[in-house]
């Protein structure tokens, strides 16, 4: 297996022997589990490996793309690096300020305005309010929704989620961003914009772990990538060479 070092480089993401369990469980439908809790009765479950054993380092200013099939483990794995879940066994590093976009709109309330989600997801992102208020006007800007900044955001539809959430998130003062097929989301033109920004994150120096099927979108912007499959990590080493052990599955 080809593999990349980051020794020269300072670490920016440790992920060592990580370990996530859920459980499956198996009753099929709500009534089945009144049901079963009106008879006290033990609902079935079977433990599923989302991930095992899988170490890695990313270092600073790496651009680094995930990629597995669908149940692979790899989201699972953005979101024990973001902090939004814990592992069951191992432990994950990061250094400096993570911002990350794993689901479209996370973080936003339905009942907030846009103007007032922006401040509330930069506030969970770690800015002030000096930094918001300097930086508000760029990210209704580049977020191309300002005639609907102040209507709630359950009015939006799932494009207009991906606009703000993405705007915010870069934005921030990071050293670290983590994206998760947030680039699937939305047309062509801003897919474009989106794409544009992150390679000016790159060439900042940002470290960057991706997430996405799209193969030629990663090949462009990574030049490692790691294959997740049924929670191992199968392979780390050059992009190209990522796809095609990607493909080979």
């Amino acid at each position: 297996m080809s593999e990349i070092t980051t020794t020269q480089k300072r670490p920016s993401i440790i992920v060592e022997n990580v370990r996530k369990t859920f459980q499956i469980r198996h009753t099929h439908s709500m009534k089945e589990a009144f049901i079963s809790r009106l008879k006290r009765k033990q609902v079935g479950s079977t433990p599923y490996n989302a991930l095992d054993g899988v170490a890695f380092t990313v270092g600073e200013g790496e651009s680094v793309a995930l990629l597995g099939f669908n149940g692979s483990g790899k989201s699972t794995l953005l979101k024990l690096v973001s902090g939004v879940l814990e592992p069951d066994a191992g432990r994950v590093l990061t250094r400096g300020r993570v911002a990350g976009l794993i689901e479209v709109g996370a973080g936003f309330h339905p009942d907030l305005s846009g103007r007032e989600n922006v401040y509330l997801n930069a506030a969970i992102l770690g800015m002030n309010k000096a930094e918001i208020d300097e930086r508000f006007d760029r990210i209704v800007e580049f977020s191309e929704i300002g005639e609907f900044i102040d209507q709630e955001v359950k009015h939006y539809s799932s494009g207009m989620f991906l606009r703000l959430a993405f705007s915010v998130a870069i934005h921030v003062e990071l050293d670290v961003l983590l994206v998760d097929e947030i680039l699937s989301v939305g047309d062509a033109p801003f897919r474009k914009k989106c794409t544009e920004k992150i390679h000016e994150l790159a060439q900042a120096g940002k470290t960057m772990l991706i997430v996405s099927h799209n193969m030629a979108m990663v090949q462009e912007l990574c030049e490692r990538g790691i294959v997740i499959n049924k929670g191992k990590k199968i392979f780390d080493g050059p992009i190209a060479e990522a796809v095609d052990a990607m493909n080979a599955k």
